[in-house]
């Protein structure tokens, strides 16, 4: 039995903190290197490495936490490990091996077992697969060395109040650019939301909902989820980009999965930002909350209000379930449910 750290995992919040161990693997000479654990969560670069100059960098992000039966678990880190190869490749940077990444990721968190909240807390051992480039660059081109890292740290509930609904705004600025890289993990993208983001939390507003960069008309995401709408028939709309530039979120990908075996009609569509008011419920969707309702959405003059007084039904009927059937609640006949012997 692994001794837990002597924490009030119920006060943590969203905040990083050092654990015991991190995971570091470089790149040099064509060739990844064997890789392993360091009690080092510093990183030494050169000042002409090419992260800091021409932007090469992916991440990753899913949770490591004890499910209803007392095991360690993570929530299908081989699509985690699909989206980083696929991020890498459109930057230029090695791919890190796929199989190799899940055989980390498990020797991370096993490593630091200690540090992976109870069952029933709320909390959770975030972990985040990083990678970027550490070799000179000055022209503009890829660079020849890379360093992959994980770094976990515990956090607490994304809701410590309850789920409740948020207020989105449609900003006057894009995400990404028509076939750019919105459809990749990369923090290129996320530096790009930031300002937008700010703007929206001043104005009271949980995130902002952007629209398709070529014809502004279409919905997107949000600066950090996807989103998702449900008709008043009850059918489950998911938003596709013709632009491709929508992160292909595992989360929205297993709740499609869900409400197909819940015997839910689901339509995976671009949907135009004037039909929105003909749904009768919208969600955000990501690894932080699951699903995080969303009660309204402004943009100028129109006000599409779903409700900020409750949690839609099949948002929440969505919802339960798959977090059902990450806990062990609920049966994973899709072995999504990635067990980590920690003994």
């Amino acid at each position: 039995m692994v001794q837990k750290k002597d924490i009030d995992w119920g006060s943590l919040g969203f905040a990083y903190q050092h654990t015991d161990y991190s995971y570091v693997c470089n790149y040099k000479n064509g060739a990844w290197e064997e890789g392993g654990l360091t009690p080092d969560h510093t990183v030494t670069l050169s000042e002409c490495a090419g992260l800091l100059h021409y932007c090469q960098e992916v991440f990753e992000g899913l949770k490591a936490y004890t499910a209803e039966n007392g095991d360690i678990v993570c929530f299908r880190p081989d699509m985690n490990a699909q989206r980083m190869y696929d991020s890498a490749k459109r930057l230029e940077m090695p791919s890190f091996p796929k199989e190799k990444f899940v055989e980390a990721v498990e020797q991370v968190v096993k490593a630091n077992a200690a540090w992976v909240p109870p069952y029933g807390s709320g909390a959770t051992l975030y972990i985040r697969p990083f990678m970027f480039a550490t070799g000179d660059v000055i022209g503009v081109k890829p660079a020849d060395e890379y360093q992959f890292r994980i770094l976990v740290t515990p956090v607490g509930p994304y809701y410590k109040g309850g789920v409740k609904p948020v207020k989105l705004v449609v900003p006057e600025f894009d995400r990404a650019a028509p076939h750019g890289t919105g459809n990749i993990k990369a923090g290129l993208n996320y530096a790009m939301s930031l300002h937008p983001s700010v703007l929206a939390h001043s104005a009271g507003y949980a995130d902002n909902l952007f629209l398709d960069p070529q014809t502004r008309t279409y919905v997107e995401e949000t600066g950090g989820a996807n989103v998702l709408f449900v008709t008043k028939e009850g059918k489950f709309v998911v938003p596709q980009s013709f632009t491709d530039s929508i992160l292909p979120s595992i989360t929205r990908r297993s709740l499609v999965q869900v409400a197909e075996d819940l015997g839910m009609e689901v339509e995976q569509r671009p949907v135009k930002f004037d039909e929105i008011d003909q749904f009768v419920e919208c969600g955000m969707c990501g690894t932080a909350a699951v699903i995080s309702p969303v009660g309204e959405i402004d943009n100028g003059d129109k006000k599409v209000v779903y409700g900020m007084e409750h949690v839609g039904p099949v948002m929440k009927k969505l919802r339960e379930t798959l977090t059902g059937i990450q806990s062990g609640a609920i049966e994973d006949k899709h072995n999504w449910v990635h067990k980590i012997d920690v003994e």
